[in-house]
């Protein structure tokens, strides 16, 4: 079994990047999104271990003193942090990873490890990406300004990444997603490790 490939893919807050990665995770085989760790407080719906682990700041502190994350960022004045150990022993296992990171975090990943492959999620419009983050129905007006705020931090730094994804029609931005995984795996040198029982066969 080939060695899995490292995904980082960003995006601004409203872009639709957690429903595309649920999606996709559904619909393609060994792939998984990296559950991160966070010290922001859990919201209605979620699920501790599903949609983050949940860690008390003072315990995160410590991990991260002690190097236990690939990646750590601060956003909106909570920390959010990537297992190594989780990442290294699902890849060796021969699956894909995907880190759901900012920007802040995946520039660290790239200078890390340099083969990781970076995908950025575009909304069609300012307009769009607002109405979505309104339509949540979960923040505050001054909240929602914030975010928005933030979004065009985010989004200044999409050229940094080897894929982009516009994310209008949602069918269309999954299989543009989808498209981004199934070529890297069809590169000489993966085909090759995954099919060389087969290939030696046909060598023989």
């Amino acid at each position: 079994m080939g060695k899995g490939t490292l995904y980082i893919v960003s995006a601004p807050s409203g872009a639709g990047k957690t429903s595309l990665l649920k999606a996709l995770v559904e619909q393609m085989q060994d792939v998984m999104v990296s559950v991160s760790h966070t010290t922001r407080a859990m919201r209605p719906g979620e699920q501790e271990g599903v949609h983050y682990h949940f860690t008390r700041r003072e315990d995160f502190e410590r991990m991260a003193a002690e190097g236990a994350f690939l990646e750590h960022a601060e956003v909106f004045g909570n920390h959010y942090g990537t297992s190594r150990h989780w990442v290294e022993q699902t890849l060796e296992a021969g699956t894909d990873v995907i880190l759901e990171i900012d920007w802040q975090g995946a520039r660290q990943m790239r200078q890390l490890l340099p083969e990781a492959v970076s995908v950025f999620i575009l909304p069609p419009s300012r307009a769009a990406l607002e109405q979505r983050l309104t339509g949540r129905g979960q923040d505050a007006p001054e909240v929602i300004a914030s975010r928005m705020a933030a979004a065009r931090e985010e989004m200044a730094h999409y050229g940094e990444y080897d894929y982009l994804v516009i994310n209008d029609v949602f069918k269309l931005a999954l299989e543009d997603l989808k498209a981004i995984f199934l070529v890297r795996r069809l590169r000489m040198e993966a085909q090759a490790q995954r099919h060389r029982a087969m290939i030696a066969e046909l060598l023989a």
